[in-house]
């Protein structure tokens, strides 16, 4: 008897795990706007749901059951969340406030394969160099480390856009480009 229930706490649980991990997926790519990809992730996400939900309805005697569902679905939002942050979709702009307006900040950045805005700002304490900087979202770290290498006090804030329309940055070039840099710079700080 103790070993199915533990067999069932231990299924519902995966069950729940999968279904979060999936319900995050899906929400991640309906805000996104792939909806075909969200309404096929749905529909074996709603099967998940059901099996998952019955197993506990069918057995609400059993408290174990409905603490390995509360489990299972927190350790789902985890993996869910560990999930988007590898698939990293879309795009991040990053804002760049620096003191160093002297450096050629925009142009180094330019080479590594970023799309840079720069202009003069003032600030508090002077004069400053302000940059807008859009960046897939799977490159943002590299760009972080590419900033902080060149000042490391620079003022860094980034959010993702909601709409990207117009502008010269090609895709398919400039994230190759981002993608090498990227490749280099991982390797050289692991030696």
């Amino acid at each position: 008897m103790l070993e199915n229930s533990l067999i069932m706490v231990a299924i519902i649980i995966v069950i729940n795990i999968v279904y979060v991990s999936f319900f995050t997926i899906r929400m991640i790519l309906t805000l996104k706007g792939q909806r075909y990809l969200a309404a096929g992730i749905s529909m074996v996400e709603v099967v998940i749901y059901v099996v998952g939900l019955g197993l506990v309805l069918d057995n609400l005697n059993e408290i174990q059951n409905l603490a390995a569902y509360a489990l299972g679905y927190g350790i789902g939002v985890i993996v869910g969340m560990k999930i988007e942050e590898k698939l990293a979709l879309g795009y991040t702009t990053v804002n760049v406030i620096t003191k160093e307006y002297d450096k050629d900040l925009p142009k180094l950045l330019r080479e590594k394969g970023y799309g840079v805005t720069n202009w003069q700002a003032n600030g508090l304490e002077g004069d400053r160099m302000a940059m807008q900087i859009l960046t897939p979202r799977k490159y943002e770290v590299s760009l972080y480390h590419a900033i902080k290498e060149y000042d490391p006090k620079a003022f860094i804030i980034a959010y993702e856009p909601k709409t990207i329309h117009g502008g010269f940055w090609v895709k398919a070039v400039k994230e190759r480009k981002i993608k090498e840099w990227a490749k280099r710079h991982k390797e050289e700080s692991s030696k």
